[in-house]
């Protein structure tokens, strides 16, 4: 078999392959023969049709069809291997399967046309004495006292109030139903329509204003119990019901009983309260060693960050259509997987028209991950970078041991992921040996990603869900 190679963009190898005379014939000629063994023509029994019968019926262009689709798969598999070609995904047929049925005579040679994707050539223009900028996180001190009064207030005694009227930071127990504020025009006299399932009996809410939509605390504030009130409050935008988001409200809101938080003194008895530390003293080194861990730890992931940001700007790769639909592949399959994990119908959310919308979503981040996939194992294959049999087996001791509740673990597999972590993270050790990263004040770089740290940091001053207050509490506990 003659078999003629092209480099052809995006990481493929065209091949012209020449198929004999004698293999041309010869399939045809089987073709044939199959097909008067299983068609069905009356008159005739199965295998006993004549040739010229069986022509006539099933016509010369669908006996042709029937050969070269066996020609194409057979050509295009035989020149693959006879060449050694490195293909990845499945070959594509780049001749009109139209024109070959025209141009192929049985006993004469046929060319056919196609394309594989290969893995691509990656060119580092530069991988070495790399500049890049990342945001120092540091440590913040108020973390730990942030964590200590949250652990606090979870633990605070409510206690009745009388004798004064509702202010900020009681417990308010309330009856309310709301309706929807009458627009400019609209009937007077008309009935409010109620807004759906805004309505609650002993209703029970911390008066802080951020734990209900925009009004409706702030005009609880100075209610008496006993006391009804007609209170306005909106409705923000944008909001989890798309049908309420911006919508203006009214509140018929009844105050029966107010209680205020005893909360406990923070001591040693405290301590032991809400961890396994005998004393305050612990507690605290130990929040101070956790937090300042985090803060380095998001530290360094901001420099590895900022380098193989740079290092992709000195790439030069074209990635094969196969790679890049490989990878979209997994993502969604990672994102449907934790989907799963938290309990929703991934069926309903990944549905036939939405999934191409999706795929489509994910080839950008798809394309850099592959690129840096690809970048950082040219490093190591230039650098000779390689882990250890030792290294391997010791990390995957470590995860057997960190999770020995995990059973029917694939170990195999196991020590294929750390192989490949492992590498990665010797590898950019290496980068971050050979380039200079410079460490700029957090926020600097990304103002949107300072505010959005600056509210995670500061998670003791907001108020948190009762779920977001267990995981604080088991947080500390597992100190």
């Amino acid at each position: 078999m003659k078999v003629t190679q092209e480099k052809l963009p995006a990481s493929q190898i065209g091949l012209e392959i020449e198929i004999t005379p004698e293999i041309t014939k010869q399939t045809y000629e089987q073709v044939i023969k199959n097909l008067a063994s299983t068609a069905n023509i009356p008159g005739f029994r199965k295998g006993k049709v004549p040739r010229p019968i069986l022509l006539q019926r099933l016509g010369t262009t669908r006996i042709k069809a029937a050969a070269l689709e066996e020609l194409i798969q057979d050509g295009i598999e035989q020149a693959v291997k006879q060449e050694a070609i490195p293909a990845i995904g499945q070959p594509q047929l780049r001749s009109s399967f139209e024109d070959l049925i025209n141009n192929y005579e049985p006993g004469k040679p046929l060319t056919i046309s196609a394309a594989v994707d290969v893995e691509p050539e990656v060119n580092l223009v530069q991988y070495t004495d790399l500049q890049a900028k990342a945001e120092e996180v540091k440590y913040d001190p108020e973390r730990v006292e942030n964590t200590l009064d949250k652990e606090r207030q979870e633990l605070a005694t409510l206690i009745p109030v009388e004798g004064r009227a509702a202010q900020i930071g009681d417990i308010a127990v309330v009856d309310f139903k709301g309706s929807f504020a009458k627009v400019e025009g609209e009937d007077e006299t008309a009935e409010p329509e109620p807004i759906p399932g805004a309505e609650a009996t002993d209703f029970q809410v911390e008066l802080q204003e951020d734990k209900f939509i925009p009004g409706f605390i702030s005009g609880i504030v100075g209610m008496n119990p006993e006391e009804t009130k007609e209170i306005a409050a909106q409705f923000p935008d944008p909001y989890a019901n798309e049908d309420l988001a911006g919508k203006a409200a009214t509140f018929t809101v009844t105050l029966k009983e107010l209680k205020e938080k005893e909360l406990p003194e923070i001591n040693d008895d405290f301590a032991q309260e809400i961890s396994d530390f005998e004393t305050l003293e612990e507690l605290r080194a130990s929040l101070v060693e956790r937090y300042q861990k985090e803060s380095d730890d998001k530290t360094k992931t901001n420099k590895q960050e900022a380098l193989l940001t740079e290092l992709l700007k000195h790439v030069e790769v074209d990635l094969p259509a196969t790679l890049i639909e490989q990878e979209v592949d997994a993502m969604l399959t990672q994102t449907a997987i934790r989907l799963s994990q938290q309990g929703l119908d991934v069926r309903k959310l990944f549905t036939q028209d939405i999934i191409p919308q999706l795929r489509e979503r994910s080839r950008t981040e798809a394309i850099e991950r592959i690129k840096r996939s690809l970048s950082l194992r040219e490093v190591g294959k230039r650098e000779s970078i390689e882990v250890t049999p030792e290294e391997i087996a010791a990390r995957v001791t470590e995860l057997l041991e960190q999770y020995p509740e995990e059973q029917d673990v694939d170990e195999d597999k196991l020590r294929s992921i750390v192989e490949n972590e492992l590498l990665n993270e010797k590898i950019i050790d290496w980068l971050l040996e050979h380039s200079s990263v410079e460490l700029v004040p957090e926020g600097s770089l990304s103002p949107a990603e300072e505010t959005e740290d600056a509210e995670s940091d500061a998670d003791g001053d907001a108020p948190q869900t009762e779920e977001e207050n267990s995981e604080a509490s088991t947080e500390v506990t597992e100190g």
